[in-house]
């Protein structure tokens, strides 16, 4: 049973930052979020395109679904920062910058 993501007494788990899900979406296609914007751009994908275009390439090529395809349709479409509003706070969402990493998992591995 899936528990309550606000609450921060459960498991790390339960909470789904907007950085978490693109580390997820590196984990299943074994491309870094740069990588995968940088496809995209040459698909003519970027500013102005409409999220359902880019999660069906996301669906179809790679098997991302929505919840990851619309964490990595926003850096496609806006680029790497996000809305402060959930960075430090305890909510299911929180980030811990506005500011998205988009060099993937082995980059941040010597940020510790």
């Amino acid at each position: 049973m899936r528990t309550d993501p606000t609450d921060p007494s459960q498991p790390p788990e339960a909470h789904m930052s907007f950085q978490a899900y693109l580390d997820a979406a590196e984990q299943k296609t074994g491309r870094t979020p740069q990588e995968l914007v940088a496809l995209a751009t040459a698909r003519g994908f970027g500013p102005g395109t409409k999220a359902g275009p880019i999660l069906a390439w996301l669906k179809d090529d790679f098997s991302l679904g929505r919840g990851h395809g619309m964490a990595l349709v926003h850096v496609i479409t806006k680029g790497p920062v996000i809305s402060d509003a959930h960075v430090g706070t305890s909510g299911s969402h929180r980030d811990e910058s506005a500011v998205l990493r988009l060099d993937g998992i082995a980059a941040r591995a010597g940020d510790a």
